[in-house]
């Protein structure tokens, strides 16, 4: 069974995977299965749509949608069983929506073939899987249009899914999710309306992005300048990975007194700068670096791992049995921790399990700094413009986004090195770990490198970048002394640049890859309207971006 996915900056040789199974590691199987599962939510949509404009909607099919898309980002999901049961479920609710619009006499139009195709069987189902996804639009610029909104859309579904657990939610947002899904199998539309969905799925990642900063600093604190302790203790250890702050918040409360340690890996780093964490005296600190180290750190933890969200390796058999997952991650023979009606959920099992374990073995020590996000930086903004006055601060450089595995992403460690020292980094995500343990100093006091946290709060380094644009008085974003040099892996990412392009920030830099899904008329296209570039050398990169 052969495949065609390209969604991620690790897409085999610049192209796609199209063998028996992805870079990420997940099978053809999986990967058609979510192709089927993405094209069952479109037809979803189309229907939705009908059924909002006669106040006749589900909400079921709104939770289906933002949870199914989350679903199939890379490296969130890899168990075919999982998929089969989503897309069983998804065919139900499109039915019974179906039905439900019928016996009111609602005229459904010209319904396109992700709506009108139904059917339980499995070899259907399976035959099906082969039949739809990327390839369906034969135009490869109306394709690389229409993907890089789907993308978009996965991505944003990812950060509207952390703002709904903690309560918070947008309909608005949802409402576009499902009208861009539907304008995606329209053939009439053409590549000047594609662009401008591509900018407006933008402007629904900035409102996205910025709801879940408010769910998130609503309900633990703003983020604050924080020591993080990279060490190992004396104590068994649990390791928690992904983004879910609920999930964290939830494992902390649950080993409380229990003579068991809690450690953040990889992009939960930043949960060590919310205030309502750090009352807990066994949240110990981060273990190791990036999500593609896993492997190695995970032996070496020796604990069990909780997965909240994506970034996950398939697992070496010999920590396989002490790896659990939540939420839309999950991974065949893992144990899943499923939350109850109310939401909670039951981490005893892992409790018990971590009593067991040997305390981690120390990979590290030290401490690393970060907690800069937006609220934090604004305190210190006297110091920061008078630095820029004073010309102390020549440049901020926007470094945030994704890390992987790729050797040529070792450039990312260089640029920081070769950086001025009149220089500032501004970074989110798990990028950072290419360069947050390097001794940079500090211009005046201010860290040369100031981590806002997540990938998702690369939204604090643009409402930082306006506020700046505020003080200085100035017309456009782009007269700022920041320029942007991002790196990319998968989804999330996607909808952070469109923010970016949404809010007018042009001359990117994206590495170390551009996107295999970009056309070259479309990568054209984005040069000539935002001056989209990618990375050549740390030495050449610096002199056009800083010098």
């Amino acid at each position: 069974m052969k495949m065609f996915c390209y969604q991620c900056q690790e897409a085999a040789k610049g192209i796609a995977c199209q063998a028996g199974s992805g870079v990420c590691g997940k099978s053809a199987e999986t990967a058609n299965l979510q192709d089927l599962l993405i094209f069952i939510m479109k037809g979803m949509s189309y229907y939705q749509g009908i059924a909002r404009n006669h106040n006749l909607e589900e909400k079921s099919v709104d939770e289906y949608i933002v949870n199914g898309l989350f679903k199939t980002i890379t490296n969130a999901n890899f168990d075919d069983l999982v998929f089969l049961k989503e897309i069983e479920k998804g065919l139900k609710i499109k039915r019974e929506l179906f039905e439900k619009l019928k016996q009111k006499s609602i005229d459904t139009g010209n319904p396109p073939p992700h709506a009108q195709w139904d059917s339980l069987d499995e070899n259907e189902i399976e035959m099906q899987s082969k039949k739809v996804g990327v390839l369906e639009t034969e135009n490869e610029d109306l394709r690389s249009l229409q993907e890089l909104v789907i993308y978009g859309l996965k991505g944003m579904a990812a950060y509207l899914h952390h703002a709904q657990n903690l309560g918070q939610d947008d309909i608005d947002i949802v409402k576009f999710i499902e009208r861009a899904l539907v304008s995606t199998t329209d053939r009439k539309l053409g590549a000047d309306e594609l662009v401008s969905l591509v900018l407006e799925t933008g402007e629904y990642g900035v409102k996205a992005m910025a709801l879940l900063d408010k769910a998130n600093t609503e309900a633990y604190g703003n983020p604050e300048i924080t020591e993080v302790n990279i060490g190992a203790g004396s104590n068994p250890g649990i390791l928690i990975s992904g983004h879910d702050l609920s999930d964290m918040e939830q494992l902390l409360r649950q080993t409380e007194g229990t003579g068991v340690d809690v450690y953040t890996h990889s992009e939960m780093l930043p949960a060590n700068y919310y205030p309502a964490f750090k009352k807990y005296s066994h949240f110990h600190g981060n273990y190791g670096g990036a999500w593609w180290n896993q492997k190695k750190e995970f032996e070496t933890f020796n604990g069990p791992i909780l997965f909240t969200t994506n970034c996950i390796v398939p697992p070496l058999d010999s920590y396989k049995s002490r790896m659990y997952t939540s939420g839309n991650s999950g991974f065949y023979g893992c144990k899943h921790i499923t939350p109850d009606e109310s939401g909670k959920k039951d981490f005893s099992e892992i409790i018990q399990q971590a009593k067991k374990c040997r305390a981690p073995v120390e990979i590290e020590s030290g401490t690393i700094v970060g907690g800069f996000a937006h609220n934090q930086v604004f305190a210190l903004a006297d110091k920061v413009v008078e630095a820029v006055k004073s010309g102390a601060v020549k440049k901020f450089i926007v470094m945030g986004g994704c890390d992987g595995r790729m050797k040529n992403r070792s450039y990312y460690t260089d640029f920081a090195e070769q950086l001025p020292e009149d220089t500032i980094i501004l970074t989110a995500g798990c990028a950072k770990f290419r360069y947050n343990k390097l001794k940079l100093g500090d211009i005046g006091g201010i860290p040369r490198i100031l981590d806002a946290g997540q990938c998702n709060d690369s939204y604090s380094l643009a409402v930082i970048a306006l506020k700046l644009k505020e003080i200085f008085e100035l017309d456009d974003i782009n007269e700022l002394p920041i320029v942007y040099n991002i790196a990319w892996y998968e989804q999330k990412a996607v909808i952070v640049l469109l923010a970016l392009l949404f809010l007018g920030v042009k001359n990117i830099h994206l590495g170390p890859t551009l996107p295999a899904f970009l056309s070259p008329n479309i990568t054209g296209v984005l040069v000539e309207k935002f001056g989209i570039a990618g990375v050549t050398t740390a030495d050449e990169d610096i002199k056009n971006l800083i010098l």
